[in-house]
C-alpha cells in the first residue's frame, strides 16, 4: 500500500491546508469529497471529452464529473438538488472547478454529460484503475465475496430481453419425420470456455422483472435490475455487472470471478448457495483460487462446509455490507435515470467513491 499510503499523506498535509488557506476551513465531508477526486485522478481520463473543433466550446467536462461524484459522496437524490447545493455552497462549488455561479453549468448541459460518460463507460474504466493500482500492484487479497442486489427502476419492462446468440428454436413437438433438434446447451455450461467479454455480452441488460427470497425467506419482486458485486476483504468492490433483475445469480458467478480475477490476485471465492455449481466451483479453481461456496440442498441432499470452511465462509458478510453500504450512504436507492448504462454510471459513481473512501480506511 505505499503508493495509497503516499497519497494519503499528501492530501492531508500539502494538500488540505493549501484549499483551507484558499477557501477556508474544510467540512468533514469537503475533505471526503476531494480524497475521492484525488485517488480517482480524473484528469487522466477527460481527454476523450476534450473541445476541439468549430462552434462554441463546450463546458468544462471535468468539473460536471466533479460534480457527479459530489453527488455521490454526499448522496443528493437528484441533480436539482446536486446543483442547489453547488450554488449555495462556494467551497463546493470551488471543489468542483468553478470559481463563480456564472460557470455553474446548467441541468441539461449536466444530463448531456452524464450520457456522454454513460456511452464511453468511464466510470467502469476509473474503478478498473484504480484496483489495479491501488490492489493489484501491492496487495496480496485472501477472500473475494460474491453476490447480487436487487436495484429498483424507474422505466417500462422491456418485452425482448435475451441476446440474439440465445434465442431457441420453435416450441413444441417435432413434425412426424422430423428428428428432435439437439439440446441447447445452458448458458452456464457454456461459460467456462468464453472469455470475459464474450460471457458479458451474452447476458440480457434490460429491465425486467426479478424475483428472489431475502435472507427470511420471504419472497421480493421488483422492476429493474440487478447488480453483481464482487468484494475483497476491507468492504472494497472489485468488480461489479449489472444485469436484468431476471437472470440467476448463478449465471453472473464465471463473469464476475474472471473480471476480479484480472483486477487482483486473491486466494478464496466465497459464494453463497446460489452459486452451487460444478461449472463455478470448475472455473474458480481453473483460476487458482479455492472455492468456498455453500450447499445447494438438492432432492433432499445435505451437505455442510468442513469447519475451516465455515470459519472463512463467515467473511462473504463483506459483500453483503457492501450492497448496504452503497444503497444507504451512496445513492443506490435514487436511480432516476433510464437505461443499463445510464443505471450502470449512476451506480459506478457510487461504487468508486465507496472504494476510495474504503482504501483510505484500511490505512487507518
Amino acid at each position: 500500500m505505499r503508493i495509497l499510503s503516499s497519497a494519503f499523506n499528501s492530501i492531508q498535509k500539502w494538500l488540505f491546508p493549501v484549499l483551507e488557506e484558499e477557501i477556508g476551513e474544510l467540512t468533514e465531508k469537503q475533505r471526503e469529497f476531494v480524497r475521492v477526486v484525488e485517488l480517482i485522478d480524473p484528469e487522466k481520463f477527460m481527454a476523450p471529452f476534450r473541445w476541439g473543433g468549430f462552434g462554441r466550446p463546450t463546458d468544462e467536462r471535468l468539473s460536471i464529473f466533479k460534480a457527479f461524484v459530489a453527488k455521490a459522496v454526499y448522496n443528493f437524490p437528484t441533480t436539482k438538488i446536486l446543483l442547489e447545493n453547488i450554488k449555495s455552497s462556494p467551497p463546493l462549488r470551488r471543489l468542483c472547478g468553478w470559481e463563480s455561479l456564472g460557470e455553474v453549468s446548467s441541468e441539461p448541459t449536466f444530463s448531456r454529460a452524464f450520457a456522454e460518460f454513460s456511452d464511453a463507460g468511464l466510470t467502469q474504466k476509473i474503478h478498473k484503475a484504480m484496483i489495479v493500482k491501488h490492489v493489484k500492484e501491492e496487495k496480496l487479497v485472501g477472500h473475494i465475496s460474491n453476490d447480487a442486489t436487487a436495484i429498483k427502476g424507474r422505466e417500462k419492462p422491456c418485452r425482448k430481453n435475451t441476446p440474439k446468440a440465445m434465442k431457441k428454436g420453435k416450441k413444441g413437438r417435432p413434425k412426424k419425420g422430423e428428428e428432435h433438434p439437439p439440446k441447447e446447451p445452458r448458458r452456464l455450461e457454456l461459460q467456462p470456455d468464453r472469455t470475459l467479454e464474450e460471457n458479458l455480452a451474452d447476458l440480457p441488460v434490460g429491465c425486467d422483472w426479478g424475483t428472489k427470497r431475502d435472507s427470511n425467506g420471504k419472497r421480493m419482486t421488483w422492476k429493474g435490475y440487478k447488480l453483481h458485486l464482487g468484494c475483497m476483504d476491507g468492504d472494497i468492490p472489485v468488480s461489479a455487472i449489472l444485469t436484468s433483475a431476471s437472470p440467476h445469480d448463478s449465471q453472473v458467478g464465471i463473469p464476475l470471478m474472471q473480471m476480479s480475477h484480472e483486477r487482483v490476485v486473491s486466494l478464496y471465492d466465497l459464494m453463497d448457495s446460489a452459486y452451487d455449481a460444478p461449472e463455478i466451483r470448475g472455473v474458480s479453481r481453473s483460476l487458482g483460487h479455492v472455492p468456498i461456496i455453500d450447499y445447494n440442498k438438492r432432492k433432499g441432499e445435505e451437505k455442510e462446509l468442513a469447519p475451516a470452511e465455515k470459519n472463512r465462509y463467515k467473511e462473504r458478510s463483506t459483500a453483503e455490507r457492501v450492497n448496504a453500504n452503497l444503497k444507504d450512504n451512496f445513492g443506490g436507492r435514487s436511480i432516476r435515470v433510464k437505461g443499463h448504462e445510464k443505471v450502470f454510471t449512476h451506480l459506478m459513481f457510487g461504487i468508486i467513491a465507496m472504494t476510495a473512501k474504503q482504501l483510505f480506511n484500511m490505512l487507518c
